[in-house]
Formats: structure tokens, sequence, C-alpha cells
């Protein structure tokens, strides 16, 4: 394994152990090249591994491509060309990046993207919020969604206001029980939260998207339901895992207490410029028209 992908992995355990994440999910090393490239420092962030991210970083030596979704979801029997997914990881593989996923690691983690999240809805009153653990509780690490508590209420088209300019969104899609109601409560989870939000006692159920039924029943219990699209509710953090990915780096170089790295790998570590690049190709796969 070159350094940098060894330090790069070691780093986002750091911000996001992997014991973090859901027992179905699939996270970590996915693809570890046999063949890393000595001129290989950059490191590209993306939500999806497409074939528009792929052609990107091909054009640029790469040493780890750490994309949040897994590219690898169900059991394989084969690894072939013939499937677009399977065909990024084999062309990656052989131009020597590696792909690593933190996915749901990322969102339970405190300072995650549940977190980040929980900060939009906030807006100016972040001081005084509360934001707790929602879902099961995974020690002081964190735990799958959380939920807001504003210290004072505020209608709903303040919040939907808020949600859009934190995800720089122009639209997002509300559903609006019968009773309209002021909203001092928000269920929050990043991507699709209709398994998680069932059933939770919150004003506001906001995440990327649920099933039809799913928001019925959301709505005929009395609460409002703010879909934003899967991907939205995760792209606008990778700038904030960009900083937190060089710091943790920076830390792991200087920290001589830690077996993570060897004293000769901390010193090679610390003299790389690597570059954390966040995909320009990366986009939401649907468009409204």
């Amino acid at each position: 394994m070159s350094i940098v992908v060894k330090s790069v992995c070691k780093a986002l355990e750091r911000i996001a152990p992997l014991r973090l994440a859901e027992p179905w999910d699939k996270v970590g090393l996915i693809i570890e090249s046999p063949v890393p490239r000595s001129d290989a420092k950059r490191v590209v962030l993306t939500i999806d591994l497409t074939t528009a991210v792929l052609e990107e970083t091909l054009k640029v030596p790469t040493a780890l491509v750490v994309t949040y979704h897994p590219p690898l979801f169900q059991p394989i029997t084969s690894l072939t060309l013939a499937n677009p997914l399977q065909a990024s990881l084999l062309k990656l593989s052989a131009a020597g990046t590696s792909v690593f996923c933190p996915h749901s690691s990322l969102d339970a983690t405190w300072g995650g993207i549940n977190d980040w999240l929980a900060e939009g809805v906030m807006g100016p009153q972040k001081t005084t919020a509360k934001v707790n653990i929602l879902g099961e509780v995974k020690g002081e690490a964190g735990g799958a969604g959380r939920i807001v508590t504003l210290d004072e209420p505020i209608p709903i088209e303040e919040l939907v206001q808020r949600v859009k300019k934190h995800l720089s969104l122009s639209q997002v899609d509300v559903g609006r029980p019968l009773a309209q109601k002021s909203i001092k409560s928000i269920a929050i989870c990043a991507g699709a939260g209709g398994t998680l939000l069932s059933g939770v006692d919150a004003d506001v159920y906001f995440t990327g998207e649920m099933q039809h039924h799913e928001v019925l029943g959301a709505v005929a219990r009395g609460r409002y339901v703010i879909l934003c699209g899967h991907t939205n509710t995760e792209r606008g953090y990778l700038p904030v895992l960009a900083k937190k990915l060089m710091d943790a780096l920076s830390e792991l170089a200087r920290d001589k207490s830690s077996n993570e790295l060897s004293r000769e790998e901390r010193i090679e570590i610390g003299k790389y410029q690597l570059d954390i690049h966040i995909s320009e190709a990366d986009r939401h796969p649907l468009d409204r028209m």
C-alpha cells in the first residue's frame, strides 16, 4: 500500500471511524491498486463514482478516490468491463488509483454530514438550539441521524428557506400536514431517511428522499416533510471533509505517540504536498426541466 493511501485511510478513520457504519454498509478500502504510482499526489473526493468522475480522475495521476457512496453494494460473482461501475473500479486500479468509501460512518460521526445539515436548519439559533442523536447511539462517537430542537418556533417557510440556502438549491419538495403549525423540532437524515425517520416524534422530517407511502404516512401523522434529492443532502459537505482531511493528515504526521504510521512514514507524508481535489464532475443524477 502506498504511503498516500495508507495515510489518507488512517486520517479518514480519525474523522469517521468505520465502526460507526451501519451493519449493512460496505465501507473502508474497496479497491487497493496493485500498481500505485509514485507521482500520484492527488486525492479525489466525490459523492458517486460515475463515469464522468472516472474520466476526470484519470486525467491526473491520482492515488485515491474517496467516494461517499459504495460503488459495489450487492455481492458479486465476477468483476468485468461489461458492468460500468465495475469497469470504473478496474480502470482506476489499473491506473494506480485505489478507492475508499466512508458512507454511513460519515453520517454518524460528530461533525459529519448530519451535523452539517443540522447547522443549516438552526440558522441564527445555532448557539441556542439543541442537537441530539437520532437512532442508535454509538458510544461518544455519534449515531445515525440527528434531531434539532429550536429554542423558539419558526414557520415552515423560514425553515425551507434555511434549507435551500444551506444546500444551494432553488427548489425543494415539501409535504404539508392538514393542520399547519410552527416548527420547533426537525429530524434529520442525509440521503434516504424513510426508515430512520419513521415514527420519530418531530415537527419536520428533513432528508434527501422517502418512498411515496412513507411521505403519505408522515404527513397523515401531522409531520412536515422536506425532501431535497438524495445526493443534494450530501454533496455540500465535501468542502468540509476536504478541510478535515488536510487537518487530520497534518496531525497524523506530527503525532509521535500514535502507532498508525512509523517514524519514517510520518516524515515522508509530512513532505508530501497532497492535492485534495473535490470532483467537478460529481453531480446530482437528476435534472429538473
